[in-house]
């Protein structure tokens, strides 16, 4: 076995240790609140494994590309991405700070934190930080622990991280631009045909609201919105292709990411294929679009300025 293969298994072993640890110790056996899941634990932790071993696969893939490496320098951004994303996951989750925001769409700027640092440190780097950073995140938050969405989020890190896979980032953006716009259709066509499913992330406690009004008409639309950020970036930054390649892959992380942990609610609880895509995918990956055209960029270039003045 090689370095490269021992670094992406040994990564992967630890994000499931950490969730089991966080599940089965903190949240079963010493019975901390914040620390529980849901229902059916085992059938999330089986999801929590399909998403490790998609993973995996797409490391064995491409396992000759140097972007796999997991060395000293992968481990300290590893730690630094995740304690970013589960601090400021924690600061705008809608109790700490309030991020404005109108009719049903909850508002997530953190989401740019495992894109970028998939894209600037590679692909294992943005699964540890979307997954790890996600999980702490809701614990300190207080909402229960979902760590089949907190695998979708590692997803979101892990796809923003595969330009490194290319010596070329230009060369495959049409292609990913191409089944963006096929999966934001699909979820649209879906609202469209089922405009009464509810909302099932939107809470609105002062209201007593708790996921059950119907999808608004912004929330079904809104990754629509977000493609076309994502498109106007695209060819805007035309001749920047970091940024172009940063945000676009960072949209497909973003659709498979939270598709795969939407679809996993079919399972898990019981939900029917609309519910899943228009009450749970469509109100989470719409607005991480926006998020993923308008903080990425900013991100992206504020490191290549960095990365020019010191030399690196």
């Amino acid at each position: 076995m090689d370095r490269k293969m021992l670094g992406v298994i040994l990564t992967l072993i630890i994000v499931f240790a950490f969730f089991l640890g966080l599940v089965y110790v903190g949240g079963n056996m010493l019975g901390v609140e914040r620390l529980q899941t849901g229902e059916r634990p085992l059938l999330r932790f089986a999801f929590v494994g399909i998403g490790l071993v998609a993973a995996f696969l797409v490391y064995a893939f491409t396992k000759e590309n140097k972007a796999w490496v997991v060395g000293t320098r992968e481990v300290v951004y590893m730690a630094i991405g995740a304690a970013l994303y589960a601090v400021f996951s924690y600061l705008f989750n809608g109790t700490v700070f309030v991020v404005p925001s109108v009719s049903q769409v909850a508002l997530r700027p953190a989401i740019c934190i495992p894109m970028f640092f998939g894209f600037a440190f590679g692909p294992v780097v943005g699964f540890f930080t979307g997954a790890v950073g996600n999980m702490v995140g809701d614990a300190l938050t207080g909402f229960g622990l979902y760590p089949q969405w907190s695998v979708g989020n590692g997803l979101i890190g892990l796809i923003a991280g595969i330009p490194m896979l290319f010596a070329d980032k230009k060369k495959s953006l049409d292609t990913v631009l191409i089944v963006g716009a096929i999966l934001a259709a699909i979820g649209t066509l879906f609202f469209f045909l089922f405009r009464t499913v509810p909302n099932t992330l939107f809470y609105d406690p002062a209201n007593n609201i708790f996921g059950d009004q119907p999808v608004s008409l912004l929330v079904g639309l809104s990754i629509v919105v977000g493609f076309v950020l994502v498109l106007i970036v695209r060819f805007a930054f035309g001749k920047n292709i970091d940024v172009a390649a940063a945000v676009t892959w960072g949209m497909l992380g973003n659709l498979i990411g939270l598709g795969f942990a939407a679809l996993s609610d079919i399972w898990i609880n019981g939900y029917p294929l609309p519910v899943a895509i228009v009450g749970e995918f469509l109100p989470s990956a719409g607005p991480n679009l926006i998020f993923a055209a308008i903080l990425v960029p900013i991100l992206v270039i504020a490191y290549k300025g960095l990365q020019r003045q010191t030399g690196r």
